[in-house]
């Protein structure tokens, strides 16, 4: 009998049930999603709402809430969506001292439950919280992942789609460096079915769908009031599914960075081949100078935030 990938969430909110959604509709395994014991009642409630989905949709995914860490046990990839959501006039850095503490006690009960799990974290600020949750667990680097990059090129793909009036489907992208106003630009990268964009459109609307990429979490927490949900666990599911498919596919993450790009032992947004070990490998490009400076100002920028954890929590420096 072939044995299902399991697949936990932790963080039962918007952007963790739309995880759940995503993974059983593309039926990637089992899924268990986790929440707090004061929210027990809704998380069973969506995750049982979402099983009884199965025979419409046609998955078989076996889905439970719950708010008990043992049911985490056996894991193949955890995913951390855990800690307050980005409301109007905060940026994601406001988010550090509330959230290092809820990603801390995550990553340390899955130490405890999942010790064998790659993990992936979406909770903001982005870079910070992947740091946390390395410190917090223990586990080798290729196990531990930020999801960014990956909704932040579909936001630039989508854009450039919209713009040039195609499908999504045919724009390739990439960005590098942090999640939002971080983000590095890399449009020299940009086809579409293999026509680079320039030929495409002008470099003003290149520009402005950049523009608009880095501040597209922005733009949606000022029209709903409350984070995105739907493309960030989208995102996330592009990875699980390449780790638990063990696809080796080259997508945008947070991956660690040693004496790749010069970074010098971070997290930060470069292409990494996602397999079932996790990020198997870190594609180094060569960049340009403006490039490399906009890259290294990113990395400043998370070394900044790491230095904000380390003062929180000394004991994880």
């Amino acid at each position: 009998m072939i044995q299902r990938a399991k697949i936990t969430v932790i963080g039962g909110g918007n952007v963790g049930a739309s995880c759940a959604l995503w993974a059983a509709s593309k039926e990637l395994g089992d899924i268990v999603v986790l929440d707090i014991p004061q929210a027990e009642g809704v998380v069973k409630g969506k995750m049982l709402d979402l099983a009884q989905c199965g025979p419409i949709e046609r998955f078989d995914s076996r889905i439970v809430g719950t708010t008990d860490y043992k049911d985490i046990a056996g894991s193949d990839v955890v995913v951390i969506t855990a800690g307050i959501p980005r409301k109007p006039g905060m940026s994601r850095d406001d988010l550090i001292s509330t959230n290092v503490k809820i990603v801390r006690s995550v990553s340390e009960n899955i130490k405890l439950h999942a010790p064998n799990a790659v993990v992936i974290v979406v909770s903001n600020p982005l870079d910070a919280m992947v740091y946390t949750a390395w410190k917090a667990t223990g586990f080798p680097t290729h196990r531990i992942i930020g999801q960014a990059g990956c909704l932040d090129v579909a936001r630039y793909r989508t854009f450039i789609a919209w713009e040039i009036g195609c499908s999504v489907e045919d724009v390739q992208a990439l960005l590098l460096g942090g999640h939002g106003d971080d983000m590095v630009p890399l449009p020299r990268m940009t086809s579409v079915h293999g026509i680079p964009v320039s030929m495409l459109l002008s470099a003003e609307k290149i520009n402005a769908c950049v523009e608009r990429a880095k501040v597209g979490g922005g733009e949606i927490v000022k029209l709903m009031g409350t984070s995105a949900y739907y493309a960030p666990a989208s995102g996330v599911i592009q990875m699980v599914e390449a780790i638990v498919k063990d696809k080796k596919r080259i997508l945008p993450c947070a991956g660690f960075c040693d004496k790749e790009y010069g970074v010098g032992g971070y997290f930060v947004g470069v292409p990494c081949v996602l397999g079932k070990a996790g990020v198997e490998k870190v594609l180094e490009l060569s960049l340009d100078a403006a490039e490399k400076k906009l890259l290294d100002e990113s990395a400043s920028h998370v070394k900044d935030l790491v230095a904000v954890v380390k003062q929180l929590c000394p004991d994880l420096g």
